[in-house]
């Protein structure tokens, strides 16, 4: 039915009797290949860079934190509390831990930090900081030392072996009133997360030293849950709640991170309306591309029209090439699109070994590898949508087809 109009839309679209016009449609096809292409790539890239930097604070908090409703110490036997949880559906890790802010100081320079204390036996369960602490680091750790952010300890020029001065600005009450509790540790290594705010401004501490320096008398004031399904951790909320009842507060990980996760969310989706104009630029082409065509063609479109060619049919003949050139352009994309992504550590290499610069630099992103992760449904979103676009676009030059007047082209010709 439709033989007529594929033979005339392949003629006009390699060009026989119009070399000019297939030019142009050969740049509207690499247009559109290029634009979804950059879009999968960018986005899984984007992606990437979000399950990577959400593992890396995961990797430092637990899924789930739980706290006194006070603010204070745990109250009752955190050992308990703790085989309770770890008992829960859904749970497969819980580590009891103390959350305080201190101040360091070393060579006369003071500093704020965070610091946490676990369990020395506990250090090895969380991979994300076992991985980055040495052996020895690691014995020292348990020994009593301190394990610093690496960034922390590049800036204020703190090595391994080095004693420093831990206070504790909540003091401890004395006759003469609240005085700062202060210490001397010893630096057993560092630790490196990859992650700025961590690695530059957080102090791990063995748990039993911690307790007996901040007076916390065998308790902790945090415990840390990990969830076996990270996306499904606020779903044990209630559960916890009803397990443990009233005078405790449970945060989650999304509810801790808001500000964080809603900057890469709002970046992530003003990146895609913005690529997507390159899917719109070539679908633009092809409008011009087919409005050309049908100039270039009106002759031959009238003599059709007098030979009993319909209107329908000289529309199916330009909505036929130019959707061809959208088609093929869509799936010509998709598939770079995965090519670039799968093998986008190779192209990374190549383009720093023939440009001589360091395109990704760990010490700036902090990330060791270009991380690229393709979800289906946004790829079957961007796929669907460059369809669409590509299938609507050559819809007017089509209709401006059917629309000619066979008289008066042949009458002026």
């Amino acid at each position: 039915m439709f033989r007529l109009e594929l033979q005339l839309a392949r003629r006009y679209l390699t060009g026989r009797g119009g070399g000019f016009v297939s030019i142009i449609a050969l740049f509207s096809f690499v247009g559109i290949i290029l634009g979804v292409a950059t879009l999968i790539t960018v986005m899984a890239v984007m992606n990437g860079f979000r399950k990577d930097l959400i593992a890396r604070i995961l990797g430092f908090n637990g899924h789930l934190t739980l706290y006194a409703a006070d603010g204070g110490a745990l109250p009752g036997d955190y050992s308990d509390i703790s085989t309770r949880i770890e008992k829960m559906e859904g749970v497969s890790l819980v580590f009891p831990v103390i959350q305080e802010q201190a101040l360091i100081s070393h060579r006369g320079r003071t500093v704020g930090v965070g610091l946490r204390a676990l369990a020395a036996d506990d250090l090895p369960l969380r991979a994300e900081i076992a991985d980055s602490v040495s052996d020895e680091a690691h014995a020292g750790f348990v020994q009593g030392g301190l394990l610093l952010g690496q960034r922390l300890a590049e800036r204020y020029a703190i090595g391994t072996g080095d004693s420093i001065t831990l206070l504790d600005p909540t003091g401890a009450r004395t006759a003469l009133g609240t005085l700062p509790r202060q210490g001397l540790f010893s630096v057993a290594g560092t630790f490196a997360l990859g992650f700025n705010e961590y690695d530059s401004g957080f102090v791990l501490m063995p748990l039993e030293r911690a307790q007996s320096f901040l007076s916390y008398e065998g308790a902790v004031n945090a415990i840390e849950i990990f969830a076996t399904d990270v996306e499904a951790a606020e779903q044990l909320v209630p559960i916890l709640q009803e397990e443990l009842g009233d005078g405790w507060r449970i945060l989650d990980w999304r509810a801790a991170n808001t500000t964080f996760l809603g900057a890469l969310r709002v970046e992530r989706n003003v990146m895609f309306l913005i690529l997507s104009l390159i899917i719109l630029v070539a679908a633009f082409n092809v409008v011009s591309g087919q409005y050309m065509l049908v100039n270039d063609k009106t002759k031959e479109i009238a003599i059709l029209r007098t030979l009993g060619l319909k209107r329908s049919a000289v529309a199916r003949v330009f909505l036929v090439c130019g959707g061809l050139i959208g088609t093929i352009g869509v799936f010509g994309g998709w598939l770079l699109g995965v090519l670039i992504t799968d093998n986008i550590e190779t192209l990374q290499t190549w383009v720093e070994k023939f440009s001589g610069a360091e395109v990704f630099a760990s010490e700036v992103y902090f990330l060791s590898q270009l991380p690229a992760e393709r979800d289906a449904k946004e790829v079957a979103l961007i796929v669907g949508a460059a369809l669409v676009i590509s299938l609507l676009a050559p819809l007017w030059p089509a209709l401006r087809a059917a629309r000619l007047d066979p008289v008066e082209v042949l009458r002026n010709e």
